[in-house]
């Protein structure tokens, strides 16, 4: 699938380059937050269907895809949402829907918590959930000299192909394109730097006291053959949401925007419209 009138270009949020990949149209906005080590290349299946009915942006978060992997920036979810709210009103938005994969979720349920009035619906694929904060001793091992080497070699050495592997039910998707993609990031040495500002500065995900205020209408999506975030993480989700529902997938693994983009796009547009 191709996607007619994409545009490119980079933010300069709060002192950041963000990189942002966006179609501007009268129709309603959907911003597009993607997940740990990943980027806009999450949503190249559902953006060409997207397009006809809503304007889209998509936005790779500090420290991955190509945005900056700033040295100074605090890597939490607060300030991540923090910025995705500003990037809305740099585009001219003071609300939209919000689609949000992985750890994008949480970072979109932040939004919620933070600005309810500037998120219209969200729709949450496969989001991460009640995780905690790194603990204290791991911490503390990331200020040791070479920390950074270390997880450098250590992510390198599972490999690409490895790490798409856990994220597929059907292992038969993965190509050479996506492999090529996938792995762009992880030859950047900044993307260790920023990951390892992630562990420190990660706040944990939120409590089931703090998802119990959050009235925005959510969506819930999930591959019941997920590895990474089980289909647990969203049926507590969907529990502690107040308004919220869950939609499963039967042989999807974690990248369900790869495995059933036309499923994904229907299901968005019966929540949204």
């Amino acid at each position: 699938m191709t996607v007619s009138g994409l545009k490119q270009t980079y933010l300069k949020v709060s002192g950041i380059n963000l990189y942002c990949e966006y179609i501007l149209n009268d129709k309603p906005p959907i911003l597009l937050i993607h997940g740990f080590a990943s980027s806009t290349y999450t949503f190249r299946r559902i953006v060409p269907l997207l397009q006809e009915h809503y304007s889209v942006v998509a936005v790779d978060l500090p420290g991955f895809g190509k945005s900056e992997k700033s040295t100074s920036f605090i890597y939490s979810f607060q300030n991540y949402a923090k910025l995705m709210l500003e990037c809305m009103e740099q585009f001219g938005y003071s609300n939209a829907h919000i689609v949000a994969h992985s750890m994008g979720g949480q970072i979109a349920l932040y939004m919620a918590m933070m600005a309810p009035e500037k998120v219209n619906k969200l729709v949450l694929l496969c989001s991460s959930g009640y995780l905690k904060r790194a603990k204290k001793p791991l911490v503390f091992t990331s200020y040791l000299p070479y920390f950074e080497k270390l997880v450098y070699h250590y992510i390198q050495r599972r490999g690409v192909i490895h790490h798409l592997k856990n994220v597929f039910f059907d292992q038969t998707l993965i190509n050479d394109e996506m492999i090529r993609e996938f792995g762009k990031p992880l030859d950047d040495m900044g993307f260790y730097k920023a990951l390892i500002r992630l562990l420190r500065h990660r706040e944990g995900d939120l409590l089931p006291k703090q998802l119990n205020g959050i009235q925005v209408p959510t969506l819930l999506i999930w591959g019941e053959e997920d590895r990474v975030v089980p289909v647990g993480v969203g049926k507590r989700l969907v529990s502690d949401l107040p308004d919220a529902q869950l939609i499963t997938y039967e042989k999807t693994g974690h990248l369900i925007t790869e495995e059933r983009p036309e499923l994904v796009f229907k299901n968005i547009m019966m929540h949204i419209n």
